[in-house]
């Protein structure tokens, strides 16, 4: 891979690479998800509807195009350590360092449903993954998951027009949403999100998978570390937005929605790519990591607990600690 563009030392070109598509995912991400939520606001689709889909398909576009490149380079080992270490880096650092910023008040947000519909997604994973390898049968399993996830969220959305006291979805909450926005920089932002998705996909895989070569790593531990924190930063900022801004339900929401459309979208779809393959190492530890994190969270959703400043501390020590026995 990236052969032709090789120097005599290798891991400085694999580097370079590596940011740069990481710098170019976050940037056509950001782009794509700006024009998806303008046109489809122009053309009167509900705000709802646009923040459950098209956002979160949006800020996910990143680790969906690498894992689908992961899987067509011959490092579907790649594709799944993204997942798994995006979904624990969701919850502990995401989480856990806006917390450190600003006390989020999820006592006030009821996201019980959506939190029993993640650790169901969750569990339901996990199940799949000991049939030996996520293949097409397992990826119409999880997709149809998430279709009746969100048709369910979409008929909730229209009962009860806000999930926690006090808030309200308006328009110009959205994420890149701008009224005044003219076709022209619309479909600007789509074709450079279309544009640079891929491409950065494409750098970034390639990357690392040379990175995991040279230092003697497995693709699937460069993929619980660098790549998985990586595509993690936008929910990273998104969330640290939202604790300083004291909107415990964006901070709480994006990591539940983000989460769920990691497990069932982006391996549904990669798995009717070509089959992934689960390595023992997952099982080992891994996925019970995820599971723990997972679990972590039912105090502050069940028991009404805020995130305090030393929950934030607590959050960010433990992923620190999964990244030092991972390495």
């Amino acid at each position: 891979m990236l052969d032709w563009l090789s120097i005599p030392d290798g891991s400085t070109t694999d580097w370079t690479f590596t940011v740069v598509g990481l710098v170019l995912l976050l940037l056509a991400g950001d782009s794509l998800v700006k024009g998806a939520v303008n046109m489809s606001l122009r053309l009167g689709v509900p705000a709802f509807i646009v923040s459950l889909t098209i956002v979160a398909f949006g800020t996910s576009a990143p680790e969906l195009l690498i894992s689908i490149k992961a899987i067509l380079g011959g490092v579907p080992d790649l594709a799944l350590g993204n997942v798994v270490g995006s979904n624990t880096a969701n919850i502990l650092l995401v989480l856990g360092v806006p917390a450190m910023l600003a006390v989020m008040h999820t006592s006030e947000c009821d996201t019980r449903n959506s939190y029993l519909q993640m650790l169901g997604a969750t569990v339901l994973f996990i199940g799949l993954a000991y049939r030996g390898a996520f293949d097409w049968v397992a990826g119409l399993i999880l997709l149809t998951a998430l279709a009746g996830m969100l048709v369910y969220a979409g008929l909730s959305a229209k009962r009860h027009r806000r999930a926690c006291k006090n808030t309200e979805i308006d328009i110009e909450d959205l994420e890149g949403a701008d009224p005044d926005l003219p076709w022209s920089k619309i479909i600007l932002y789509l074709i450079l999100g279309l544009i640079g998705l891929p491409l950065g996909a494409s750098l970034l895989v390639d990357g690392a998978s040379n990175i995991a070569a040279d230092y003697g790593v497995s693709q699937a531990v460069i993929g619980l570390t660098l790549v998985a924190i990586g595509t993690s930063l936008p929910e990273l900022a998104t969330t640290v937005v939202a604790a300083l801004r004291k909107q415990a339900d964006v901070a709480l929401g994006n990591v539940i929605g983000s989460n769920m459309f990691n497990l069932l979208g982006i391996i549904g779809v990669a798995s009717l790519v070509g089959p992934i393959p689960v390595g023992a190492n997952f099982f080992a530890f891994d996925f019970w990591v995820m599971l723990l994190a997972t679990l972590i969270l039912i105090p502050f959703v069940f028991f009404k607990l805020d995130l305090t400043r030393i929950w934030g501390v607590i959050l960010t020590a433990l992923y620190l600690t999964y990244m030092l026995m991972v390495l």
